[in-house]
């Protein structure tokens, strides 16, 4: 009769807990356990490039669903699509997706004539205007400040990528939580 040792009791524990925690990760990424439909966050169809507001409310994401390539916004409080008139216009391409601090303004890369540029919009206007219409070169990855004033990006209008930074000016409306102190920079 063949004895067995601790270490074999060990290294068989080990082996059942291993198999054990893959079987669990597998079933709980199961497809079927995913909400799916118009009104889910969740689709058929690519969702990418997620990102959240400043306070936590409100996400943007790129979906394929509609079958178009379109920026859209779900309040994870209320669990619904908000409305984005004008924001995804027929045949272009909406990409990189930056909320403010309560979601009101979102910067984005979309094409113009061609090539990519950085646009702003404003959910309370439901208007956009392109932020970079004159730079030379490609643009990329758009990032806004939490109260909107501020949109950094990526250039490579000197042949190598580099940051810049756009101030919108001190006129525009704000993106601040309510009864938030807004002390200017200098």
């Amino acid at each position: 009769m063949k004895k067995f040792t601790p270490v074999f009791w060990l290294q068989r524990d080990c082996v059942w807990s291993l198999i054990f925690g893959l079987t669990s990760l597998l079933v709980a990424c199961n497809p079927d356990n995913i909400p799916i439909g118009s009104t889910s966050l969740n689709s058929r169809y690519t969702e990418e490039q997620p990102t959240l507001s400043g306070n936590g409310r409100v996400l943007a994401f790129v979906s394929t669903r509609n079958g178009t390539h379109q920026i859209l916004l779900y309040d994870l409080q209320q669990q619904t699509f908000l409305p984005t008139s004008r924001l995804n216009r027929p045949g272009t391409i909406v990409e990189s997706p930056s909320l403010s601090y309560n979601g009101r303004y979102i910067a984005y890369i979309t094409s113009d004539q061609g090539r990519p540029v950085v646009a702003l919009y404003d959910r309370a206007t439901q208007q956009s205007q392109i932020l970079t219409p004159t730079y030379r070169g490609w643009v990329r990855n758009p990032n806004i400040s939490p109260d909107g004033r501020y949109v950094v990006f990526e250039t490579a209008s000197r042949g190598q990528w580099d940051v810049e930074i756009l101030d919108r000016g001190p006129e525009i409306e704000l993106d601040i939580p309510n009864g938030a102190d807004v002390t200017p920079l200098p």
